[in-house]
């Protein structure tokens, strides 16, 4: 099971912003000594976690490039789907996908399906996890979701991630839409405001932790987080390969002591099969030699484990170099 967990204090908030920081300016210092073509990254926005971590991995990408010959740059993008077709034109050579997204373009359905199939894509690794998290308002009295019968709830914006694993999850549970009394579709960055002003009950948003909107909603309505967890979660995780069982540990937000157990879509490391095997070996055995390094380099990485970044959220076959190093080191 996938864990997330951080540890807390502004003076390692800082710190660990700071390193994010020298990894970019890392990146791009490196890149016009190496002798070979560079490894480009798409990640997201430039303010986001899929930066951040572009950034962790060229950074340790680069302080050995002298010796595998292999430079990496850091590009900031629009996520995920911008990112698949990226390496899909050959723009980039690796791109950070949301696990769900990765497994449908390899398939050619959802908002590939027109497009078709991208069968070259390959996975490396993946990265954080961005569990379902399910926060109920204090007065509402909520302790499992089957108690958000009758209620006010936010399923999230039409076409999110949030929205789409709502969907399977209630689909799931055989919930039709007059379980709640009120089905809102309410935009992410609304939903705190909503629940603290009594406009609904609970929400769901797909995110990685530690939240800002989370914990903006426990400090100013005391607001609790809600398990999924069950016969249905099982089947969930175990019919569709992008979803991962996932525990936000207790402590991590105010007034939410007990670790809860969700799942949810993983952050991948994505690549081509045309990239040749030898540039993957190298990038997957930079962060895996240097894993503790990499962990430091930002909050989402502090609780990641390496078995779990080789088995879970891999919505694509493994690349043959991760391949490689995976089954050299024993984690294969």
């Amino acid at each position: 099971m996938q864990r997330l967990s951080v540890k807390r204090g502004q003076s390692k908030a800082v710190l660990w912003v700071a390193l994010s920081v020298l990894g970019v300016l890392a990146v791009h210092s490196s890149r016009v000594d190496a002798q070979t073509p560079p490894v480009d990254i798409g990640t997201g926005s430039a303010s986001g976690v899929y930066y951040s971590a572009g950034g962790a991995i060229c950074r340790l990408v680069n302080k050995d490039s002298a010796r595998h010959g292999v430079a990496c740059t850091v590009e900031p993008t629009g996520g995920s789907v911008f990112n698949v077709a990226a390496l899909r034109s050959k723009e980039f050579n690796f791109g950070i996908v949301q696990s769900d997204v990765a497994y449908n373009a390899y398939h050619g359905q959802a908002q590939f399906k027109d497009i078709g199939a991208f069968t070259q894509l390959r996975s490396v690794f993946s990265l954080y996890p961005e569990p379902l998290t399910i926060v109920a308002r204090k007065e509402a009295h909520i302790q499992s979701f089957a108690d958000f019968k009758g209620k006010r709830f936010s399923v999230g914006n039409p076409g999110s991630v949030t929205r789409e694993s709502m969907d399977k999850l209630l689909a799931a549970k055989g919930l039709e839409p007059q379980f709640f009394s009120l089905r809102a579709q309410i935009r992410a960055e609304e939903q705190g405001a909503a629940l603290c002003n009594n406009q609904i009950d609970g929400f769901s948003y797909s995110v990685g932790h530690p939240s800002a909107l989370i914990q903006d909603s426990m400090v100013s309505c005391g607001a609790q987080l809600v398990p999924l967890e069950g016969a249905e979660i099982d089947a969930l995780v175990a019919r569709y390969p992008y979803y991962a069982k996932i525990t936000i540990p207790g402590g991590l937000y105010l007034g939410n002591q007990q670790d809860i157990n969700t799942y949810g879509v993983l952050a991948s490391l994505m690549t081509s099969a045309d990239v040749p095997d030898e540039t993957v070996y190298n990038v997957v055995k930079a962060v895996f030699e240097n894993f503790d390094d990499f962990k430091r380099l930002h909050m989402a990485f502090n609780q990641l484990q390496k078995v779990d970044m080789v088995r879970n959220g891999l919505a694509a076959p493994l690349h043959p170099g991760a391949e490689r190093y995976f089954k050299e080191v024993g984690l294969l």
